[in-house]
């Protein structure tokens, strides 16, 4: 087992003649690729091909996806849209910020067309949203 290194989506990390591609990898054209940012790990066993796999930290997989409720921060806000960053997933605060964007459509159920940005949001609002796509 090597010591972890760092690696990128799309990466080529060796021939298919050198390793075995794991999990986080894929191969083509006789090369295996990184399907994912993360570390590169190297597992070998007993006279076979060290098998080469791309793992990240759990807590780095979280992601917000649709249906998730998120907490968010208004940053900007204009006629159309309101700007935010996305703080938690759920009750999982995030290591980094992801950029969203709440439409003026999708602010209210009902009365959609009569929706007004400014008298909805300002500023360093904290928003409790849930992500629609």
């Amino acid at each position: 087992r090597q010591p972890l290194s760092p690696c990128v989506a799309g990466e080529r990390l060796c021939s298919t003649e050198e390793a075995t591609a794991g999990s986080g990898t894929y191969t083509r054209h006789g090369f295996i690729f990184s399907s994912l940012a993360g570390c590169l790990e190297r597992k070998s066993e007993d006279n076979e091909l060290p098998v080469v796999s791309v793992v990240r930290d759990s807590e780095s997989q979280l992601l917000p996806n649709v249906g998730a409720v998120v907490t968010c921060k208004v940053c900007s806000i204009n006629s159309r849209f309101a700007k935010v960053h996305i703080l938690y997933v759920g009750s999982t605060p995030l290591k980094s910020t992801f950029r969203g964007t709440i439409r003026r459509e999708d602010i209210r159920a009902t009365e959609k067309d009569k929706v007004e940005v400014y008298k909805s949001f300002r500023p360093s609002d904290i928003v409790l949203a849930k992500v629609v796509s």
